[in-house]
């Protein structure tokens, strides 16, 4: 969730205590850089070094999968402090590298979320990583504990009673008094079921043992430290990593990125976490950027210049909370869009470096269907394009067969790894609250976490990990920071940056959420990374290829999301040396971002 900042020194102290971790002495290791400078690092502390270090280094009995990939399960410990007690399978996937003589060594993956997949985003490697990258990393990608195709956590006995928890849920984010008390009951629900049922794996899927995890699997596939390359949410895991090993990483870089602080936030803070990291934040000063760029590219190059796109964005928002459109389809029926839809299509948009075209498009076909005076011909022609708008959602997320539970791992970590409110029905204030501050996108990054209120989602992992975020790493972290992100507010990155010691901040002027893939200057700046360890000189500005309303650069660029999950791998090849990549696929951070709902 995926955002940004807020600056706790005292908190990392406390966070010491809190995780039973003592700081250890420094030590100097080779400067990874080549400027013949000592790197001093921080060490693992004593008590991690113990939790990990003492279960057996795994055999992974690897087998060919997905025609060029190779699989592995492996059972580790639900518990680290007893590690030989219960445990939990973990599904890894590799791709290997294809000048195995030349091999450096392998790099993890983490796509996001919570809850994204690391096999999936493994499998898409060869669409979206540098052809270098690939030439010299096994590629390896990990589904966290309780996701994908590791043991999964399920917090209800049956899909009946996970639907009848979830009744209330199905809404982009509350509006309506109605709504709120219907969502503010399942939250409830949801937390109590996670708290009950869901045990005992939503008591361990806190991102410190997962870090666990990634660690005792760097050692499985015979690294002596890791490569590491995380996107949104798994910049978090990445910056846990850093921080609990901080002596055990070779290169590490983390886009779209989390302030920790403001993720985990203090204890006795009964302040949403979207009031921490401020998404939303981010989200409005994209959409404002696109609607001001709008105006002065002219009606010319976006239609909506033709009145003022920041006033008609506005008008179409408040006619939706005023009265939801209803649109009639021949072939599927009516179907309403709310305020909420709105707001939701809007985010999902923001997603991608085209997604100005969507925004204006949306904008516009709504503005000529909200308003009593359009003419029958005006109105049929709106309808027909929300209709295809629309399309995507005619499978809209449900709860039928089979048991889905991409809330319940988004919710398993989130909840477990930071604060929250006390109580749910506190969130119709918080969401309102945040709303004021950062309109439009306040209430649906706020409303996001509620069944993680501290009443209802009671289950803890003692051995989460809370600080100290300052540890100095055995190599520079690269921290990528893209300023019109819509998800991860840009000031995740500043904030990050800022506290670890050795790390370089790397920033992006470009569209969409994260930045690799985006321009030539980002992904070439992270593969020298990953490759030889340099760093982009300090304050270096990358330019995303696409900006709104802009002449396409004349060679080809990035513009979709690899889609080779393992659900839905494309029956072609991938990219030959030297030919477009695709985007990398990652996990947008929260669970019900996305096109218009169908209702």
């Amino acid at each position: 969730m995926p955002r940004p900042t807020r600056s706790l020194a005292a908190a990392g102290i406390a966070g010491v205590l809190l995780a039973g971790l003592a700081v250890a002495p420094a030590t100097a290791a080779p400067d990874p850089s080549g400027w013949g400078r000592p790197a001093v690092s921080d060490r693992t502390s004593p008590v991690e070094a113990r939790r990990v270090d003492r279960v057996p280094t795994p055999t992974l009995d690897w087998y060919a999968c997905y025609g060029d990939a190779e699989c592995a399960t492996v059972r580790l410990p639900l518990d680290y402090d007893n590690p030989k007690g219960a445990t939990t399978e973990v599904a890894l996937l590799r791709v290997k590298a294809r000048d195995q003589k030349n091999k450096i060594g392998s790099l993890f993956l983490n796509p996001g979320g919570p809850g994204g997949s690391g096999t999936d985003i493994a499998l898409a490697a060869p669409y979206f990583l540098g052809d270098e990258v690939l030439d010299r990393f096994d590629v390896v990608g990990v589904d966290p504990r309780g996701v994908g195709a590791s043991e999964q956590v399920k917090c209800f006995p049956s899909v009946k009673e996970q639907a009848k928890a979830y009744a209330g849920l199905n809404v982009a984010f509350p509006w309506t008094k109605a709504e709120e008390k219907a969502y503010v009951a399942s939250s409830k629900a949801v937390g109590r079921g996670c708290s009950t049922t869901g045990r005992p794996l939503t008591g361990a899927m806190s991102t410190a043992e997962v870090a666990r995890d990634m660690d005792v699997l760097r050692r499985a596939v015979g690294d002596e430290k890791l490569t590491y390359l995380g996107f949104s949410y798994g910049s978090a895991l990445g910056q846990y990593y850093a921080n609990m090993f901080p002596d055990r990483v070779r290169a590490l870089v983390i886009d779209g990125v989390l302030d920790p602080t403001a993720w985990v936030g203090r204890k006795g803070d009964n302040r949403s976490q979207e009031d921490r990291l401020r998404s939303a934040q981010g989200a409005y000063a994209a959409l404002r950027e696109i609607l001001v760029r709008c105006e002065k590219a002219g009606e010319e190059l976006c239609s909506l210049a033709a009145g003022d796109p920041v006033a008609s964005f506005d008008l179409v928002a408040t006619r939706l909370r005023a009265k939801p459109a209803v649109i009639d389809d021949p072939d599927f029926g009516p179907f309403t869009v709310t305020y909420a839809d709105f707001v939701a299509s809007t985010l999902g948009a923001l997603y991608g470096p085209y997604g100005y075209e969507q925004v204006v498009y949306l904008t516009e076909q709504l503005l000529v269907e909200t308003d009593p005076a359009s003419s029958t011909a005006a109105r049929t022609e709106a309808r027909a394009a929300i209709r295809r708008l629309a399309a995507e959602a005619r499978q809209q997320r449900g709860y039928d067969f089979p048991y889905e539970n991409g809330l319940e791992t988004f919710l398993g970590v989130d909840c477990t790894d930071a604060y929250h409110p006390k109580g749910a029905a506190s969130f119709p204030a918080l969401a309102a609250k945040a709303d004021r501050r950062d309109p439009y996108f306040g209430r649906l990054w706020a409303w996001g976490t509620s069944p993680c209120a501290r009443d209802t989602w009671t289950v803890r992992d003692e051995d989460r990990y809370t600080g100290p975020w300052n540890r100095r790493t055995s190599s520079p972290v690269l921290v990528v920071g893209n300023y019109w992100d819509p998800a991860t507010n840009y000031r995740g990155a500043v904030g990050a940056a800022k506290l670890l010691p050795n790390s370089r901040l790397l920033s992006s002027d470009s569209w969409g959420h994260t930045a690799y893939g985006t321009s030539e200057c980002v992904t070439g700046a992270v593969d020298a990374y990953l490759l030889r360890r340099t760093l982009p000189a300090k304050g270096t500005v990358c330019v995303g290829d696409i900006q709104p309303f802009a002449p396409l650069p004349e060679v080809p660029v990035a513009t979709e999301r690899a889609d080779v999950s393992k659900s839905a791998r494309v029956a072609q090849d991938a990219p030959g040396r030297g030919e477009p990549k695709r985007l990398p696929p990652v996990v947008a951070p929260l669970p019900a971002v996305g096109t218009l709902t169908v209702r």
